[in-house]
């Protein structure tokens, strides 16, 4: 049994938000599934990032980081994609977008206004392409130590299955980070970890279809 399939088949049955979200009722923690415009696996939309959030009450909060937010050093997504376009135009600035601007080191060090500037114009772009490429299922899920479990072995069973892959025109195919052009997932952690069991799998059709 391929419970790569069965992800893809379960999670492709929920409710799907698109930017501009209303997140009113959604679930305030859980784990978010996001699916990118021309992916395909498994017959469906494919899987393309796994994520979930710390804290209680943070899953629309973590969203907002990635859709809202122009800020790469609170999302690591957003990072890798800013990576992946620099990288795909050959820019120089891929350099500087690594480093974690958040530390006065950088500031005082390494960043000039006319670097604060280009930021901002990644920044913009990135968003461009989350908000027109990306949607999202969102999974209730209130405990942070499960929440933490399933949304790595969820993460490992699509990454290291050998029917995923990556569409031709993926951007994540430009990306510097081996695990994401090797996995064509937005995810560097867990991709290698311990994957869903069959009992798992049907707690997490149960919570979802009940």
């Amino acid at each position: 049994m391929n419970l790569c399939f069965d992800l893809h088949q379960l999670f492709n049955q929920l409710p799907r938000y698109h930017f501009p979200y209303d997140l009113y009722q959604a679930p305030k923690n859980g784990i978010y599934v996001l699916f990118e415009r021309g992916e395909k696996a498994h017959g469906c939309d494919r899987i393309v990032r796994v994520g979930s959030h710390r804290g209680d009450d943070r899953l629309i909060g973590r969203l907002d980081e990635h859709y809202i937010n122009e800020n790469k050093d609170r999302s690591i997504f957003r990072k890798n994609i800013g990576r992946a376009l620099l990288a795909k135009n050959g820019d120089e600035f891929l350099d500087k977008w690594d480093m974690d601007r958040t530390t006065r080191r950088a500031k005082e060090n390494y960043w000039s206004q006319a670097d604060s500037d280009k930021q901002a114009i990644v920044e913009s772009k990135v968003t461009a392409v989350i908000r027109t490429n990306f949607s999202f299922s969102l999974i209730p899920m209130n405990m942070g130590e499960i929440r933490r479990l399933y949304e790595s072995r969820i993460i490992a069973t699509i990454a290291q299955c050998s029917e995923c892959k990556p569409s031709d025109n993926w951007l994540g195919r430009y990306s510097p980070v081996e695990k994401i052009r090797k996995t064509g997932l937005w995810n560097v952690q867990h991709v290698g970890g311990e994957t869903l069991n069959q009992k798992e799998f049907m707690f997490l059709e149960e919570l979802l279809l009940r």
